[in-house]
């Protein structure tokens, strides 16, 4: 049987560890908006560890990159994984609790953990340096 779905199937590698502890963490399912990202080569990839803010109750509306400005506390979680978003919006994983290891994202990430992103996140995702 042809696979007809459209689902197609990439290998990359091992997947990037962002957290600091693996046991402490909690994450769900969600869309995240193909807004959401950098170019990387030919694909737009959501990279792990991106603030990002939507509604935890409706995670099939796209979430979307967290502003990060002071008094818009509006980050609701990390992304866990890194996402293509190339072709448009895409599922991935947000992470609402838990320790991620700042030493472990790359520096363009580590710039998006502004202040206010790390003051909306706290007592639900909590930024290391290990």
């Amino acid at each position: 049987m042809l696979n007809q779905s459209g689902i197609t199937t990439a290998t990359f590698g091992a997947p990037k560890q962002i957290l600091a502890d693996t046991t402490l963490k909690y994450s769900l399912g969600c869309v995240v908006d193909s807004t959401v990202g950098v170019t990387v080569g030919a694909n737009k990839i959501a990279k792990a560890g991106t603030p990002i803010t939507g509604d935890l109750n409706a995670r099939t509306t796209a979430f979307v990159a967290a502003s990060g400005v002071e008094g818009s506390n509006d980050a609701v979680g990390v992304l866990l994984h890194d996402v293509d978003v190339t072709n448009g919006d895409a599922n991935g994983t947000v992470l609402i609790f838990g320790f991620i290891n700042k030493n472990r994202l790359e520096t363009d990430t580590q710039a998006l953990l502004t202040g206010p992103v790390i003051t909306a996140l706290k007592n639900k995702v909590t930024v290391l340096t290990v």
